[in-house]
């Protein structure tokens, strides 16, 4: 059988998220630049790991080195986020992303409008749409990434409201925007850290290890499914 993605680039914004989904698996370790990267087999599939580091900059500048330095046929985004909207579970497929702070800021506040758009006239936003995996038992969610941690329920609940967020993270929208200029397709399956509040930070740190593992596990099931 012809693999549809016989190479799938993977792409955490930091060290726990990349090492929860490697733990175990023998693999092959490079270096470009100062990123990281394991390569390892699964199945018959090539998978290629890096460690982006946290922000949308360096989220795209590894996209497009998976892209185009290893060639990978998809780019999946795996690891945390903290959770925006009353959505129930833990962890989720990711089907939609937008970015939460690009646009214009006027003297009435700041208008959100589609990464890469010209930010000037009539305000509209479009979601970048993932690539759908195959059935590893999650529910779906829409994210919102931006190059901010969220510890405030008042910003928190903006991103909710007018975006109709329900994750938020620093990285997913930036390798979705970047997957379209490369004409490649993305996923992603993030699990939650916190409740992007003033407690943020706190969760983060103690609640990062098992939401980790949490989103490395649903996405090796995701691509053991992949024809």
């Amino acid at each position: 059988m012809t693999l549809r993605f016989p190479k799938i680039g993977i792409i955490a914004g930091v060290a726990a998220e990349a090492e929860a989904f490697v733990a175990g698996r023998s693999y092959a370790v490079e270096r470009v630049g100062e990123l990281s990267i394991e390569r390892l087999t699964l199945g018959a599939r090539e998978i290629v790991v890096v460690c982006s580091g946290i922000g949308k900059v360096n989220a795209a500048v590894a996209a497009t080195m998976l892209a185009l330095r290893y060639g990978v046929d998809l780019l999946l985004v795996v690891g945390t986020a903290g959770k925006l909207s009353g959505i129930a579970g833990e962890c989720f497929v990711i089907t939609e992303a937008v970015h939460g702070d690009y646009g214009a800021q006027r003297p009435g506040g700041f208008v959100h409008y589609t990464a890469g758009s010209w930010p000037i006239g009539p305000a509209e936003v479009v979601h970048f749409s993932a690539e759908p995996l195959p059935d590893a038992r999650l529910p779906s969610a829409r994210i919102v990434s931006g190059d901010a941690f969220v510890e405030c329920p008042d910003h928190s609940a903006g991103l909710r409201d007018r975006l109709a967020g329900d994750l938020v993270d620093m990285e997913t929208g930036a390798v979705a925007q970047a997957a379209g200029q490369l004409g490649l397709p993305w996923a992603a399956i993030k699990a939650t850290t916190d409740d992007a509040n003033g407690e943020s930070a706190g969760d983060f740190n103690a609640n990062l290890a098992k939401a980790a593992g949490l989103a490395a596990a649903a996405l090796e099931r995701a691509i053991g499914l992949l024809n």
